[in-house]
């Protein structure tokens, strides 16, 4: 599943810390978006506990696009061997 966007990009150094909690890529006093910086840390949390992952491919200035992965399990009917 994918999710993407067309807003400012994240820069390649950013893109692996984006998904720790509070950080934020503009954590400027003037920045115009708001926001606490957990969603990506909440929804990574979740992928994983589900035992998926979740990462982002971006450019700055073309917007970015987040994947998730998650394993599909098959639930074992009971008296199934």
């Amino acid at each position: 599943m994918a999710v993407a966007d067309t807003g400012p990009g994240i820069p390649a150094a950013e893109q692996a810390r984006i998904f720790h909690e509070f950080h934020q890529v503009d954590s400027s006093n003037t920045k115009k978006k708001g926001g606490t910086g957990l969603g990506l840390a909440i929804a990574k949390r979740i992928v994983e506990l589900h035992g998926g992952r979740i990462w982002v491919k971006s450019e700055p200035g073309k917007g970015s696009t987040f994947q998730i992965e998650l394993p599909v399990r098959a639930e074992q009917r009971k008296g199934a061997a």
